[in-house]
């Protein structure tokens, strides 16, 4: 830790919001209400929000139709990446299953004709 640095000096004021450094030459003089711009001097109007304008509102609402519609885009694509898993595993486990049982099959087969009982042991521990 480098001990010639000072902590820097959290100021707050009473309404629980914090005050800019007063050292700095943007700082607000105490007194002045909290969101005023630095710099404004006091007793001045706060400042009014800025307008909006019918192109900006209109831009709004096309971005969020935009967003609704990729996120309706994004979920299809997902459906459709579940079909296609299911619809490369499905043919693997149906041909490991035939598989499995022709196995099964073919052993109890020849166990019959050499005459050996078939018997099928469950293990319980």
């Amino acid at each position: 830790m480098d001990m010639l640095r000072r902590p820097p000096v959290i100021d707050m004021t009473p309404d629980g919001e914090f005050r800019d450094n007063p050292g700095s030459p943007r700082g607000n003089p105490p007194g002045t209400p909290p969101g005023t711009p630095p710099g404004t001097p006091p007793g001045a109007p706060p400042a009014a929000p800025p307008r909006v304008s019918a192109f900006d509102r209109a831009l709004g609402k096309l971005g969020g139709l935009g967003l609704l519609v990729a996120l309706g885009a994004g979920g299809l694509v997902l459906a459709g990446l579940a079909v296609l898993f299911i619809g490369l595993v499905l043919p693997i486990m149906l041909v490991a299953g035939a598989v499995g049982a022709g196995s099964l099959w073919w052993r109890l087969r020849r166990m019959r004709q050499q005459g050996r009982d078939v018997r099928f042991v469950v293990v319980r521990r």
